[in-house]
């Protein structure tokens, strides 16, 4: 049965942790990927799409901290991780933050 990992609620996102997580060029690099995919899409797909020449674990990490962000959310399927941009709750706190950051 899939489960959705933890996250926080829209209410508590927070700009400066959000601006934090995408300033590091991997996750900006991951997030943007991620916001031009289908959705929901799997972990491991995006990664090798990106192809940042980083660990599996530090790739991870970057994930926990865009979901611990806010930004993502990751539902575990067995072995894989589907993630999807947290769009219309970002779009519903910050209007246009995420177009603004990673459209290119």
């Amino acid at each position: 049965m899939p489960r959705a990992l933890p996250e926080p609620s829209v209410d508590s996102f927070d700009l400066t942790v959000i601006l934090g997580a995408l300033a590091e060029p991997g996750r900006r690099a991951l997030m943007t990927e991620l916001y031009r995919s289908p959705e929901p899409i799997d972990c491991a797909v995006i990664a090798a799409t990106v192809d940042l020449g980083l660990s599996n674990p530090t790739i991870s990490h970057h994930y926990r901290v865009l979901r611990e962000a806010g930004l993502i959310r990751t539902v575990a399927e067995g072995r894989k991780r589907m993630v999807r941009v947290r769009r219309e709750e970002m779009e519903a706190r910050f209007p246009g933050l995420l177009a603004a950051i990673l459209a290119t």
